[in-house]
């Protein structure tokens, strides 16, 4: 289970990571796409909610206070879905199906976010940040499957 276990955690921590980098990269286009949606103070909310993803992603992907990295991704996706990706109130049946899709996934993705909170802590294989022994167990726990 542990190898698995820390290829699907930087596979959704590289998600997020590479998202909130790309929030902040690319802020001014998703501001205006958000001021689309009746975002208030666009450009602060997508600077912040990349710090969030960013902040969250790396916490994923090197195990350090992972269960606060995991709600940060959670308040992201549970507060930005509803907002940016409102299919019931979209006429166009296209742009419907995209919000739709987009909306869904959140979901999945804000499942997983959850269910990543229920791990107890220290993850395998993390950051020896704050733990009370060092990198041999991490090794040790990884290859114990």
């Amino acid at each position: 289970m542990k190898v698995p276990f820390l290829l699907g955690r930087l596979v959704f921590g590289g998600f997020f990571l590479y998202n909130g980098i790309n929030h902040l990269k690319e802020r001014k286009t998703l501001a205006q796409y958000a001021q689309s949606k009746n975002v208030p103070m666009a450009e602060a909310a997508v600077t912040a909610t990349g710090v969030a993803l960013i902040a969250g992603g790396a916490s994923i992907l090197l195990g350090v206070k992972p269960k606060l990295g995991a709600a940060a991704i959670a308040g992201f996706l549970a507060g930005v879905s509803p907002v940016m990706h409102n299919f019931w109130n979209v006429q166009d049946p296209n742009q419907r199906m995209n919000e739709m899709i987009n909306f869904t996934k959140n979901l999945a993705l804000l499942g997983s976010a959850l269910a990543l909170m229920g791990v107890d802590e220290p993850w395998p294989a993390s950051l020896p940040v704050g733990h009370e022994y060092g990198y041999d167990r991490d090794y040790d726990d990884l290859v114990a499957a």
